[in-house]
């Protein structure tokens, strides 16, 4: 990427990345084929293909829930297994399908990952849930009597409490409705354009992706194929 003629390094690196599972003994399958590609800081990326291409384990080996079999990963141009990994958790924060919401009340889900280090988020909880577009008052509600939708746009602001300025973002609209999906999907939107948070999103629906993002890495047969979705900007 060039920005005023001054090249900027990527934020993610893949260089020849290849991730594979033992099926039994004498057997694997290889999910990524020396894949290559980057990530630069801001951008808004979707990830489609079909079940088990790989498009969850990618996300994993970004913040090291699993780690490559082969090839190198770099972070901000440092080899990932080089960074500690609480550290890169912190910055690279990962939100799932089904989130899962930690006992007490929404405002002790935000503050739970700074209090581990002793800190509280910069950014205060009552503009964090603003941000996810809630309204402050359900700080003081039980995290477990939530709705779905909700529970989606508290983990989400967890996340950004914990001070990840990168959000990996794993099928997080499929098992809401159409409406809270709509919803969810403008929130990402602008996080990544008035925030400049980086996502990196994986949907099984294709139309979706071309609605979120002007480009798609589909992944097919263990290789990523970059896809213009002809979204205008």
């Amino acid at each position: 990427m060039q920005i005023k003629g001054k090249w900027t390094p990527p934020l993610f690196q893949l260089k020849q990345v290849t991730k594979y599972y033992r099926i039994s003994l004498s057997s694997t399958i290889t999910v990524l084929k020396e894949v290559s590609i980057h990530v630069d800081k801001g951008s808004l990326i979707t990830i489609i293909g079909p079940s088990g291409a790989g498009k969850s384990t990618l996300l994993s080996l970004l913040n090291r829930l699993e780690d490559a079999d082969g090839g190198e990963i770099y972070f901000q141009e440092k080899e990932i297994k080089l960074w500690d990994v609480l550290e890169l958790r912190r910055q690279v924060g990962l939100v799932f399908q089904i989130p899962v919401m930690l006992p007490g009340t929404v405002k002790d889900n935000l503050l739970y990952g700074p209090g581990l280090r002793g800190q509280t988020p910069a950014t205060s909880a009552a503009d964090i849930i603003k941000m996810v577009g809630l309204e402050e008052k359900i700080l003081e509600r039980n995290s477990s009597n939530l709705s779905g939708g909700q529970k989606q746009r508290v983990a989400l602001a967890r996340t950004i409490a914990n001070g990840s300025r990168i959000l990996l973002l794993d099928e997080i609209t499929s098992s809401l409705d159409h409406e809270s999906a709509m919803s969810i999907e403008n929130l990402i939107i602008n996080l990544n354009k008035e925030h400049g948070y980086t996502c990196l999103w994986v949907t099984h629906d294709r139309l979706q992706a071309q609605r979120v993002s002007p480009y798609s890495w589909s992944l097919h047969d263990g290789k990523i194929e970059l896809i213009a979705n002809n979204k205008e900007e």
